[in-house]
Order: C-alpha cells, then sequence, then structure tokens
C-alpha cells in the first residue's frame, strides 16, 4: 500500500501559494484493508476514508467511465490493481494530475510542472470534455492564479467551448453552480471567472442575465478591487440591473438568488445595495425622514453591523469617500438612546407609543440635518 499527497496541496506547493486541503491517494489497497486500519469510510459512489487522526481525506485509486450526463454521470472503478498513474489521467488539469510521495519526491506523469513554469491551464486529456462541472472549474483556476499570469491553453478552451455547446451544462445543479460561483468570488480576479466563461460560450447558457455586465469596464474594476464574496455578488447584482427602475430591482435580484439557490445573506446584500444604494451615497442630502426610513429599511437601528460591508461596496462604486461612513454611525447611536421604556412610564401604549418613538427618531434626525446632534 503506497499513499501520495495529490492535487491542489502538491499545486499550490510548488507555486508557493497557501495550501488550505491535503487530499491523498492509496495505491495498493482494498477497503477492508484501510477499515482495519482505522480509517472512516465516508464515500457513496466510490472508496473515500477518513484519516482517525488528521481528519484528511484518503480515497482508493480508481479509474471512471462516462455512463451518463452531467458530472455525476461516470461509473467508477477501485482496486488494488489501479495505478497511480491511471487514478491522475481522470483529473482536469496538468497542475492538478501530479502526487507528492513521501520522500517529497513529485510523480508527474502529465508534465505539470511544465505547466506550472509556462503558466499556463492545459487539460489532461480528452476525457476533460466529459464533465461540464471542469468548465467552471477551469475558470475558478484563473480567478485564482490569473494575478501570477496564468492564462487557459487555446485547447483547452476549444473543448470548454464544445462543452459549452452541448447540453452538458444543463444538467449540472443549482447548488453546484452556485459553489463554484461563490469559490469564484473570493479569488483574487473574480473578473476573469467571468470573462472566461463568456469566451468560451458558457455565461449565456449559465447566467445569461450577466451577459452585458461582463462586457462594461466599471463592473469588471469593481469586482477586482479587495472584498470579500458577498460584497462582490452585491456589487455585481447592482451594476446588472442598475439600468432597471427602483421598483424593479428587488424582483430581478430575488429572482437571479432564488434561481441560484443563494444564501440570504448574499441575497440580502445585493437587494439592499441594488435598491438602496443611491441613497447611502446621497445621504447628507436627504430630509430626515427619509434618513430614518433609510435606516428602517436596511434594519440599521436593530443590527448596526450591517452597515460595514454597505458602505464598503458603496466606496467602491463611487471610488470615494463617503458622508454616510460617519454620519450614519453618530445618528445610531443617537436613536438608540431613545428608551421606550421611559415613554410607557409617561402613559404612551400601543400605537401611540410608535407614533412617539418615531416622532422622537425624526428630530434626532433633524438635529443631525441642523447641525445640533
Amino acid at each position: 500500500m503506497e499513499i501520495y499527497l495529490v492535487g491542489g496541496a502538491v499545486r499550490d506547493t510548488l507555486l508557493n501559494y497557501p495550501v488550505y486541503d491535503r487530499d491523498w491517494v492509496v495505491v495498493g489497497a482494498t477497503p477492508e484493508q484501510m477499515l482495519q486500519q482505522g480509517y472512516k469510510p465516508v464515500g457513496k459512489d466510490f472508496p473515500v476514508f477518513i484519516h482517525p487522526d488528521s481528519g484528511e481525506e484518503y480515497a482508493l485509486a480508481r479509474t471512471e467511465r462516462k455512463s451518463g450526463k452531467g458530472y455525476t454521470g461516470f461509473q467508477y472503478h477501485a482496486s488494488p490493481d489501479v495505478t497511480l498513474e491511471q487514478d491522475l489521467i481522470r483529473r482536469d488539469l496538468t497542475i492538478n494530475a501530479m502526487a507528492m510521495a513521501a520522500d517529497k519526491m513529485i510523480i508527474d506523469p502529465y508534465d505539470g510542472q511544465t505547466d506550472l513554469h509556462h503558466k499556463i491551464l492545459r487539460h489532461v486529456s480528452p476525457a476533460f470534455a466529459e464533465d461540464p462541472l471542469r468548465v467552471l472549474r477551469v475558470a475558478r483556476f484563473l480567478a485564482r492564479y490569473h494575478e501570477l499570469g496564468f492564462t487557459i491553453a487555446p485547447e483547452t478552451l476549444q473543448l470548454m467551448a464544445k462543452l459549452s455547446d452541448s447540453d452538458e451544462l444543463e444538467h449540472l445543479t443549482s447548488e453546484r453552480i452556485w459553489q463554484e460561483f461563490q469559490r469564484a468570488m473570493t479569488e483574487t480576479s473574480p473578473d476573469q471567472f467571468l470573462l472566461s466563461l463568456e469566451q468560451c460560450g458558457a455565461l449565456k447558457k449559465l447566467f445569461p442575465e450577466l451577459g452585458q455586465t461582463v462586457s462594461d469596464a466599471k463592473t469588471l474594476t469593481a469586482l477586482q478591487q479587495p472584498s470579500g464574496a458577498e460584497i462582490r455578488f452585491a456589487l455585481l447584482m447592482h451594476r446588472t440591473f442598475a439600468d432597471k427602475p427602483v421598483s424593479e430591482r428587488a424582483s430581478a435580484v430575488t429572482s437571479f438568488c432564488r434561481q441560484y439557490r443563494t444564501p440570504n445573506s448574499f441575497r440580502d446584500l445585493g437587494l439592499q445595495l441594488s435598491c438602496q444604494a443611491d441613497q447611502l451615497i446621497g445621504f447628507a442630502t436627504l430630509s430626515a425622514s427619509q434618513r430614518l426610513q433609510l435606516l428602517k429599511d436596511l434594519d440599521l437601528i436593530r443590527r448596526p453591523a450591517k452597515l460595514s460591508p454597505l458602505i464598503q461596496a458603496c466606496k467602491i462604486l463611487t471610488g470615494k469617500a463617503l458622508p454616510a461612513e460617519t454620519m450614519i454611525p453618530e445618528l445610531l447611536k443617537a436613536l438608540q438612546a431613545i428608551s421606550p421604556k421611559k415613554m410607557m412610564l409617561k402613559g404612551y401604549q400601543g400605537k401611540a407609543l410608535g407614533q412617539a418613538i418615531t416622532e422622537a427618531q425624526t428630530a434626532i434626525c433633524q438635529q443631525q440635518i441642523d447641525g445640533a446632534l
């Protein structure tokens, strides 16, 4: 039984890039042998085991054969006679098809180190075109390594286009598409993820709403700014639906998020930025009642922590500092000092209490405008 470190951990080690996850391949072993050594089985379609101490994944060397549509349409064969080279050839890119032995020797049957040196994302074999998920994965790798000078090999881009022209992309689930999309938004060059999908024809099938947005220089510049995945997604939603009337933006963003089953935090920030960015940017010009309504719409009185990502996104949109960055926290501090209990002691109840609180809040907003806060 031989054990090798494989995939991304080997690639990133050679690139001097941070290694976050380590995957292992076991050659010459049976499931029974793995169980006898204390490994815990987790794989359903093929034998994958969890190391009893490290918690890392160890998979038996396997081959695969296309048997249906989509990225799940494969039959796997794992047995002690499957070689390391046979296991590596089923991987997507040459830079992901390397292994490292216990003595640190690199096993590189498909010239991944050469492509690392030349900064090329190249497929390992023609079988690349059997898995539609690889279109998204290659685009995501470009988003990660573009700043290092990586490009997609022309022949690999052709296979990505071949997949895009087929019906294979239609068999990807919304959850899997979103998973790759979200991970791409965390990379250093998320704009390259979208541009490469557009180049191979996948964008119009996977994200038709983003077609015109991707060709907009301001959008691409905004996505390149240092920020989190949620902020980048919100910026993308804002730029994508900016031409729609404000009354229609909420439904457009909600529809997009429903289709791709985005987490609520992504949806909410996308909605808020799309619908309230103009008011946040122009906060100093709002009336007292408008300021109060904006804070309520954004739920900032109860949850002031929601302000920071919104301000960051608005600063990226405008390219400058915003008065709201200091004005809103100042206003929130004053509003939070209002005591409903004290008003109840004065006899206010029910609707009268709510009205008294609103009047007190509006008065504080006016004090800010008058410079008396």
